[in-house]
């Protein structure tokens, strides 16, 4: 059986952050609203499976929005259902993103109880000063207490950071760094802060409330946290993600990143799978209250879906394998006519930002600080 991960997407946040493009809305937890919403997701993923047939599942990630809200009981509900309808890896990993505010963190005990083996816990800082510019609803205390809980509870578990902020100073962000590594993390997340169209941030940066952080000082703090986590037994396996070793890597993201299928359940989610050979694409309603009508009663219809095209596909292909650092093979993108010899290609080589041999092609470290500017140039001379 080919593998498949199941996204669930979780919509509701104590508090929307202004950095955040997401598809979330202001939390409404527990009572009848959480009911319908996991009911609506239970026939949801019974209706997958009767598209899928038996696949192995190899994760199952919840993510928002803020998952860590969600009862713990309603959390082992729709682990309980992934599993009785696909055939569940001994292996399978089950992550579930959580804030580290004191109340969130005295549901870590119930969420391992439901069977989540690894936290990705949403520190993006450990700096009361940042996190009021990033509108967090924790402070830096908070934020350790619940690291120290999560590594205690869980089987792996991964921080998420943010720099780049305005004027954000080198030595502040290497302590933060150090800290988290510090604190026994395996797998560490820094996220580049961008400024997203239609965010309370993008709204303050066009009235001129603050400035973005200049871009040399951007590439300062990447070309930091790089040196810095690999001297720390850190492997950069994805842009964004640092592990220390492939066990500790995040087996749902690779699933997206190596051209995986996997099924999104929940508001706004989207899904990739694939049949005799054609990749699909699929979303679900956005807003909650439209999400549990289109699951009302036993409808056990697949949800619409979109044929990719196999440009459209090999296009994906490029986008996301080229973030790992194993890169993407010359078949997957075989579609864009992209071969050793073209010259797109042999320019990005003599540049250094591409490596190449008979099985694909990757990006080089210098490559990877450029990686939407390169992907641009490769899409663009596929189509010409």
């Amino acid at each position: 059986m080919s593998p498949l991960g199941i996204y669930i997407h979780w919509p509701y946040c104590a508090r929307i952050c202004p950095y955040c493009d997401f598809n979330v809305y202001r939390s409404r937890r527990g009572g009848d609203a959480e009911e319908a919403l996991v009911a609506a997701m239970r026939a949801d993923l019974a209706a997958y499976r009767a598209w899928t047939g038996p696949r192995a599942l190899v994760s199952i990630f919840f993510g928002g929005g803020t998952p860590s809200l969600m009862a713990p009981a309603h959390v082992a509900q729709l682990i309980s259902v992934c599993c009785d309808l696909w055939s569940a890896e001994a292996e399978l990993e089950i992550s579930l993103e959580a804030n580290p505010t004191d109340a969130e963190a005295a549901r870590f005990e119930g969420l391992r109880a439901a069977g989540v083996t690894r936290l990705s816990l949403g520190l993006q800082s450990l700096s009361d000063q940042e996190l009021k510019f990033l509108g967090r609803d924790h402070s830096a205390a908070e934020g350790r207490r619940a690291s120290m809980l999560a590594l205690r509870l869980f089987d792996r578990c991964s921080a998420d950071l943010i720099y780049a902020l305005p004027n954000q100073q080198l030595q502040a962000w290497s302590e933060t760094l150090n800290e988290g590594v510090q604190m026994g993390f395996s797998h560490i997340s820094p996220y580049q802060l961008t400024i997203e169209a239609g965010t309370a941030f993008a709204r303050a940066t066009q009235r001129g409330a603050w400035r973005p952080c200049e871009e040399d000082r951007c590439a300062d703090l990447y070309d930091l946290t790089q040196t810095q986590l690999s001297a720390a037994g850190f492997e950069a396996y994805e842009v964004s993600n640092h592990a220390k070793g492939p066990s500790e890597r995040a087996r749902h993201n690779l699933l997206y990143w190596t051209g995986k299928d996997y099924v999104g359940v929940g508001p706004g989610a989207h899904g990739r799978l694939s049949r005799d050979g054609v990749r699909f694409a699929t979303q679900a309603p956005d807003r909650p209250a439209a999400y549990i009508a289109a699951r009302r009663g036993a409808n056990l219809a697949p949800p619409p879906m979109t044929r990719l095209t196999s440009v459209e596909a090999a296009e994906e292909r490029l986008l996301m394998g080229l973030r790992l650092v194993e890169g993407v093979s010359w078949a997957e993108v075989a579609a864009l006519g992209l071969v050793p010899e073209s010259p797109v290609i042999t320019a990005l080589v003599e540049e250094g930002h591409l490596r190449i041999d008979a099985i694909g092609l990757r990006t080089t470290a210098a490559g990877r600080r450029l990686l939407d500017h390169l992907t641009r140039r490769l899409v663009l001379a596929s189509a010409d």
